[in-house]
């Protein structure tokens, strides 16, 4: 928990520790990019003393995998999109109630943590061509080439991959990987979140034909890169 408020964050403890949390709490983002790596959860203040938040936030998603929710004290939707843009898998503003934060909290670990595939239900790997996906490692290969990707990027790759030849709508995306639809409006912002993840897997997969775009609509995985 990245807090610089004493009260606000021994309040918060108390009330994680009481559901059965294990929290470490932090001051500083400089202190929070340290301890990133060992953690499942990161609440993350985007208002902090020594470093912006959002850069916090970029820093933390590029070097872990922990799950990000954001709080920040400016309530507007444009607040909001850009701690999701930054790489949050949530971002409430402030104030909140903690039965809200709970919620969340259960339904970003839902999303993010790795079920093991049941008998005769979803593969390990998946594979396409030159492309793989290995769903239990969370990794993705280009040719046997290790393709480095955020966590967004590797959910959004392999909803996609798991649908073969089905359109899915930018509302389906929203919904089922960031969670909570009315809490991000598709406006132009949100969808332009949607369209940073797919440039920047098309570019790292070398070829846009794995990821379609169905204008109007959404995208569609493509079989082949051409």
């Amino acid at each position: 928990m990245v807090e610089d408020e004493a009260a606000a964050s021994d309040s918060l403890v108390r009330e994680l520790l009481r559901h059965g949390y294990e929290p470490v709490t932090v001051a500083t983002g400089a202190e929070a990019m340290k301890m990133c790596g060992d953690v499942e959860l990161v609440l993350l203040d985007l208002e902090l003393p020594d470093v912006d938040g959002l850069e916090v936030c970029r820093r933390i998603r590029s070097d872990s995998q922990a799950a990000i929710i954001a709080f920040t004290d400016r309530s507007s939707e444009l607040d909001r999109v850009l701690g999701l843009q930054a790489g949050s898998d949530d971002c409430m503003g402030k104030p909140y109630g903690f039965r809200e934060l709970m919620a969340r909290i259960d339904a970003v670990m839902r999303r993010v943590r790795p079920r093991p595939a049941a008998p005769g239900g979803e593969p390990e790997v998946l594979s396409h061509g030159p492309l793989t996906i290995d769903v239990a490692r969370r990794e993705i290969y280009v040719e046997r080439e290790l393709i480095e990707v955020t966590r967004k990027e590797f959910d959004l790759l392999h909803y996609l991959a798991s649908h073969p030849g089905a359109v899915i709508t930018r509302q389906r995306l929203m919904a089922d990987l960031w969670g909570n639809p009315a809490a991000h409006p598709l406006g132009s912002r949100v969808t332009r979140t949607i369209d940073t993840h797919v440039s920047a897997l098309r570019s790292k997969l070398g070829s846009s034909a794995w990821i379609q775009t169905v204008r109007g609509v959404g995208f569609r995985f493509g079989r082949e890169a051409g």
